[in-house]
């Protein structure tokens, strides 16, 4: 293919037919094509178990080469595991060329092709509905969509195809399927049959195509039947199709493919052309070639309604919707009279020449070279060449994802490995209930997300006081524990609060020193010099365990490198050494007796001493012992803490608000696309289907040990070492809905004792619309890890948490089970252990060198919940537009330096405040 010159208009052509099969279409275009441009034809691969993938090179003539990949692979077409093998290939093969392509598609699939193409224009010559023939990928749908949105043209091969795309794209042609009337016209001119039909009688029907799903083949069995003497001819290549599906009778012969050249010698010894497709969805929009060409025979046709046949050919077509009434037809034509089959031939002729295959050819090349010269060499994508205009590719579009594309605006791409968005925030529904994964609300101190939260809901929000509690003991107290210990044993409140005070001032025994031994058997010092308060924690939330569901307000940033860095006075000595010993510290005896350790221990599935405590922020102060004590006089009377009065979307469960970003995102959505690799060295992302997203940055919000996995090799070995010590915590929830009204008022249980579950969160109570009629849901939520493995699965650990939701008095023994399902969530919780800010640390900087940028709870291994999660998709937004405008700055400097100064105040503009609905950067970042 060296010798081959490719001029600037030269096609590159994918295609989901060979080259030698069936001559239709691609053929008649692509070889009138190849007389003035050259035509590069690529098909489907074919399996070579035997040697390595390869390109067969087929020169059909001097501009016109076929390239036919071999591969090891059995999978058929351009199937997903395809793709990166081809794309090699084809990388590969047009390294070798130096001009750019027009890229040309008969079918959406090999898409992912193009990336590896240089290509200045993309047409898509639609020629059937492919996702509608039999066994049509899923893939199909999708992948036309794509291809339609950065086509230039777009092509129909019929009038029902130009309608079903003309809303889809702003400039939609119409070519219906042509004729090459000369070639037809042959059979016309009586001369020697061919030997496989010579000896059959006549009359003769005759049809030749390709046979497929879009036959009817009851309507060949009806024909058969009508008249025994009638010998039905069937020319073409059974596919798709069992051949034993095939009618069989002694007057029906199927000859199999046959020659271009040699058609005209079939249809001259037939008496009755037939079109005999079926009426279903594969032939909706088929406009068949071969009505033309039968016609430029001079022979007499018989069609089923196909819509663009009984458009515009019925005046010289019969089409007939009945089986018996195109039978009946059928034995009309054939004794219709001299005259009237001069008439009809007459009406074909004036059909035929208004088109022709060269015409086609004339006025499509006329609109692309007219493309070319508006447009010019848009686009060349080889994975060799750098491109400024590459999006930025953001993986992942759970409340992270969906801020960071929303702010980055039509730069961005979004690849989720879901068929909806949303992430861990995703709404099921079963039987009515809608259950979210693990249970969420809405909460916030940033005034940009309750921003977020208006146009992102608008009046679709439920507000309400919050209805936190704690199961022990048999007894249900208010949440937060050590603010609300009325109805506990007595012997509890008194440990709890002599512990409280021991913390605080020191062991009351005599000596005022005491050493409380901690559950695993260390020994945790409650020295003269107690933590102060404001060490320890920075805000209000009175609360005594780290819970995502509280969505509390921890500090968005980096966390302090060391638990030591919370000790009181700021030395290493007096901090604590790990959590456990935190809470010892911090709580006293008491309530890390009967809470907090238990508690913890259940939510994090691991080791509290391997844990340290830079995570806590502002979620654990020191205890008031004036309200501890008021708390355990009488009850409490309101909820305590900055989330008492909490929101969640009043109908659509949490997916609502995550669902409120799709109206506003400008750039590219990809659902149900999963990331199979990354790399840094080529600015590229691999989908399991095979496509190849370029980018200029990417941002990944997946968790940072899959990250590093999927960028396989390039990642130096520090950085796999520092990816294999980050540890996480799961969660299996166990949703069930009950058939029972209003179960509880309360929103969330915390269970420090016996139960399977450390939380339910009642999702009934989120919203009223979260329950059918006389329904109620609970979400059961249990924690697991190597440490710390389910007790069972399955089944049975769905019967477990309906047995502890009687156990603890949720449910009562008669109420029936309407639905249960589980909902795996391998990564839920960041596991703060003592590695963990260096490993962090020394990944992040890694990839930051390769403008990998990381945001949100598992990208960047910060315990972030869904508000923080949108204020870090927008700081990432943010910070990517700023380094954009500095490269851009910094690159009009070097062309123009007296224009420094304009530059400089180009830039500060776009530091002002940033408003919904707008993209440029915001000030409102805590």
């Amino acid at each position: 293919m060296e010798e081959l010159q490719v001029a600037k208009a030269g096609l590159v052509v994918f295609s989901h037919l060979r080259w030698d099969f069936v001559f239709q279409r691609p053929q008649h275009l692509l070889s009138r094509f190849a007389i003035n441009r050259p035509v590069i034809f690529i098909e489907e691969p074919v399996l070579d178990s035997e040697r390595e993938a390869h390109l067969e090179q087929i020169q059909v003539n001097e501009q016109l080469l076929v390239l036919r990949p071999h591969t090891p692979l059995s999978s058929p077409g351009f199937a997903e595991d395809q793709i990166p093998i081809l794309q090699k290939l084809l990388y590969d093969f047009f390294q070798k060329q130096v001009d750019s392509f027009v890229g040309w598609f008969y079918t959406p699939l090999a898409l992912p092709l193009l990336e590896v193409v240089p290509h200045s224009l993309v047409v898509y010559d639609c020629m059937d509905a492919l996702d509608a023939f039999l066994n049509a990928p899923e893939l199909l749908k999708q992948r036309e969509e794509e291809l339609l949105e950065i086509s230039d043209l777009v092509f129909t091969g019929g009038s029902s195809l130009y309608q079903r795309l003309k809303g889809r794209h702003d400039n939609v042609h119409c070519f219906p399927s042509s004729v090459d009337a000369k070639h037809f016209a042959s059979a016309v001119v009586s001369g020697e049959e061919p030997g496989d039909q010579r000896d059959l009688p006549h009359p003769r029907l005759g049809y030749f195509g390709v046979i497929d799903e879009r036959i009817d083949l009851e309507l060949i069995d009806v024909l058969a039947k009508f008249d025994p003497s009638w010998q039905i001819v069937m020319v073409g290549p059974v596919v798709k199709i069992a051949k034993e599906s095939l009618p069989q009778h002694n007057n029906v012969h199927y000859l199999g493919q046959k020659a271009y050249a040699e058609l005209p010698s079939y249809l001259a010894g037939w008496d009755i052309c037939l079109l005999p497709f079926a009426m279903n969805e594969s032939t909706k929009y088929i406009s068949p070639t071969k009505t033309l060409e039968y016609m430029a025979a001079k022979k007499k046709i018989v069609s089923t309604p196909v819509t663009d046949v009984k458009q515009h050919y019925s005046h010289v077509v019969s089409v007939q919707s009945d089986r018996q009434a195109f039978a009946v037809s059928c034995r009309e034509l054939l004794n219709e009279s001299s005259e009237a089959t001069a008439a009809r031939s007459a009406g074909m002729q004036r059909v035929l020449a208004s088109t022709s295959w060269d015409l086609t050819v004339e006025r499509m090349a006329t609109l692309i070279d007219e493309a070319l010269l508006i447009d010019g060499p848009k686009r060349v994508l080889t994975s060799s060449r750098p491109r400024k205009d590459r999006p930025v590719v953001v993986i992942g579009a759970g409340p992270t994802g969906l801020s960071a594309a929303y702010h980055l605006g039509e730069s961005a791409i979004l690849v989720e490995q879901n068929d909806k968005v949303g992430g861990w925030c995703r709404s099921l529904t079963s039987d009515g209930f809608t259950f979210d994964f693990a249970g969420h609300i809405m909460f916030s101190n940033d005034p940009y997300v309750h921003q977020l939260y208006e146009m992102l809901l608008g009046d679709n929000v439920h507000w309400q006081n919050r209805e936190a509690w704690v199961y022990s003991k048999q007894a249900y107290t208010r949440y937060p524990f050590q603010a609300a210990l009325y109805g506990l044993p007595a012997e509890v409140i008194k440990e709890c609060i002599i512990g409280a005070i021991e913390a605080k001032y020191g062991s009351i025994a005599e000596g005022n020193t005491s050493s409380a031994p901690s559950p695993n058997g260390t020994t945790a010092s409650t020295s003269t010099t107690p933590l102060k308060s404001s060490a320890v924690c920075e805000g209000d939330v009175k609360d005594c365990c780290g819970d995502g569901v509280m969505e509390s307000t921890a500090k968005l940033g980096k966390a302090a490198s060391s638990s030591k860095a919370t000790a009181s006075n700021g030395s290493a000595h007096s901090g604590p050494a790990n959590f456990e010993e935190f809470i010892y510290k911090v709580w006293g005896k008491g309530i890390a007796k009967h809470f907090a350790v238990p508690y913890n221990r259940k939510l994090w599935a691991v080791p509290l001493s391997e844990m340290e405590t830079s995570w806590l922020g502002g979620r654990v102060p020191m205890p008031d012992l004036g309200e501890m004590i008021e708390g355990a006089l009488q009850p409490l009377a309101k909820p305590l803490g900055p989330n008492s009065r909490f929101g969640y979307p009043l109908r659509g469960g949490f997916q609502a608000l995550m669902d409120g970003f799709l109206p506003h995102l400008d750039g590219r959505l990809l659902l149900g696309r999963r990331v199979a690799a990354v790399s840094a060295r080529a600015r590229q992302v691999t989908l399991s289907d095979g496509t190849i997203l370029h980018y200029e940055q990417l941002v990944s919000t997946m968790p940072l040990p899959v990250l590093i996995k999927m960028l396989g090799n390039e990642v130096p070995e520090a950085v796999r070492r520092a990816a294999g010590g980050l540890r996480h915590v799961s969660v299996r929830c166990v949703n069930l809905g009950i058939g029972r009204e209003a179960l509880t008022e309360k929103h969330w249980i915390y269970y420090p004792e016996e139960t399977v579950f450390h939380r339910i969160f009642v999702q009934g109570n989120a919203s009223p619309h979260c329950n059918p009629p006389g329904g109620f849901g609970l979400t059961c939520e249990i924690t697991y890890s190597p440490h710390k493995p389910l007790p069972c699965d399955g089944q049975e650990l769905i019967q477990r948490c309906i047995d502890d939701c009687r156990s603890v008095g949720m449910i009562g023994d008669d109420d029936p089970i309407w639905t249960a399902n589980q909902i795996d969530m391998p990564y839920a919780y960041v596991v703060y252990d003592h590695a963990r800010p260096q490993n962090v640390a020394t990944i992040r900087q890694w990839l930051e060198s390769q403008d990998i940028y990381l945001a949100g709870r598992y990208s960047e291994w910060e315990y972030f919940n869904s508000d923080h999660a949108f204020i870090a998709g927008k700081k990432i937004a943010e910070m990517i537009q700023e380094n954009r405008d500095r490269s851009e700055s910094t690159a009009v400097q070097q062309l123009v330096p007296n224009a420094m100064t304009q530059t400089g105040n180009a830039s500060s503009e776009f530091s002002s405040t940033a408003l919904i609905g707008q993209r440029q950067p915001s000030t409102l970042i805590p």
